[in-house]
């Protein structure tokens, strides 16, 4: 999982300031035993020191549980050997004091503070030429210090990640409400418009067709006037079945827009690129074909925009002659292809039956992060 930037910032920190804490005991080693025996194991231990701790970054961070753990312990008990050995090294253990924070449990990690915390005060007293109550009571004020701050800070960041959770979720919900509350209104808007429509005119057709049959051998012309009207019925009922059906189209594909004008003009939301290409020959589709891939392509960008966290995303429209291919191909996050179906939400199943109920096939490639190419494949039917 991604760092937050204020983490980065205090792990930066922490690096910094371990680095220029040994490079300051370093000095003043130097400075105050040069030419003693010990200082080439105090040099070797120190540069030890410095490659695990640079370790850290790359270890620690994606390595597992135990791993960071066991990278932890050598880093401690390379440092306190090497307080033991020179006790001027013992301020290193402030950043250690958060490292130890960061990997363990909260109370190990209390518990390895703690025990940092003794060494430094032995040290500190050991480097004294008098009994100073402020290295007795500095080091252990100075942890106690970080570590409240610090486990303050964790408990920050976890309620402010449980809120954005419950504001991603409450978000979800309001949209999946409001969904259902539109598919309900259409639904009740379709079958109101069909009763007083279709349905009337169907039933008017049904009267005077029976009416005819009753008349037909004693008052043919009577019969045949039904049939005439039973005929403006069906002509009338026709052009508002076409109403329908215009209506439920996409509004981009309105005004004679074709497939291709309408893909082109989509997109994926800000900080997305969408580019379109086109390839083969165009032919006139089918209006249930347009409409389907148009649908297939807004459904495929709003996963983009929701979930894959893309800069690009590519549609292609490809004429094959006998079929109609539409391929939409993102840079993002991608996911198991085996778990494409099920618990990821309506939009890949409502793809799939669109493109079941025009004998087409729905195709999808991906994996964690390596993005993901979705196909909708749609034969044609021969021309000529």
């Amino acid at each position: 999982m991604t760092r937050a930037p204020d983490t980065r910032t205090l792990a930066t920190v922490m690096h910094t300031a371990f680095f220029l804490l040994l490079g300051a005991s370093v000095a003043r080693f130097l400075l105050r035993h040069p030419g003693e025996p010990r200082t080439p194991w105090v040099l070797s231990l120190g540069i030890a020191l410095a490659l695990l701790y640079v370790l850290g970054p790359a270890v620690g961070a994606t390595a597992p549980t135990l791993r960071r753990r066991l990278w932890l312990g050598l880093v401690v008990a390379t440092w306190v050997v090497l307080v033991v050995l020179a006790p001027s090294f013992a301020w290193c253990a402030v950043p250690l004091f958060f490292t130890a924070l960061r990997t363990l449990p909260p109370r190990a990690a209390v518990v390895l503070v703690a025990v940092l915390t003794v060494f430094v005060v032995a040290a500190q007293m050991k480097l004294s030429t008098a009994f100073d109550p402020n290295l007795l009571l500095a080091p252990p004020a100075i942890a106690a210090l970080a570590t409240a701050v610090f486990v303050h800070m964790e408990r920050q960041a976890r309620a402010q990640r449980a809120l954005i959770d419950d504001l991603i979720r409450t978000r979800r919900e309001l949209a999946a409400t409001e969904r259902r509350e539109g598919t309900l209104a259409e639904r009740q808007r379709l079958s109101m418009e069909i009763h007083d429509t279709l349905a009337q005119h169907l039933s008017s057709q049904q009267m005077l067709l029976q009416a005819a049959d009753r008349l037909w051998d004693g008052d043919p012309a009577t019969a045949r006037a039904h049939v005439r009207t039973a005929n403006g019925i069906a002509a009338r009922g026709l052009a508002e079945a076409r109403r329908l059906v215009h209506d439920l189209a996409p509004p981009e594909l309105d005004n004679g827009a074709g497939l291709a004008e309408a893909l082109r003009a989509l997109d994926a939301g800000p900080g997305v690129e969408v580019r379109f290409h086109l390839e083969g020959v165009p032919a006139p589709l089918p209006d249930r074909t347009e409409s389907a891939l148009l649908r297939i392509a807004q459904g495929a960008l709003a996963n983009v925009r929701e979930h894959a966290h893309a800069h690009t995303a590519a549609l292609t429209l490809s004429f094959l002659g006998d079929q109609v291919v539409l391929d939409i191909a993102d840079d993002g996050a991608g996911f198991a292809a085996a778990a494409s179906d099920p618990g990821r939400g309506h939009g890949l199943p409502a793809m799939r039956a669109r493109v079941r109920q025009l004998g087409g096939t729905l195709t999808i490639e991906s994996a964690p992060g390596e993005g993901t190419v979705l196909s909708a494949s749609i034969p044609l039917e021969p021309t000529g």
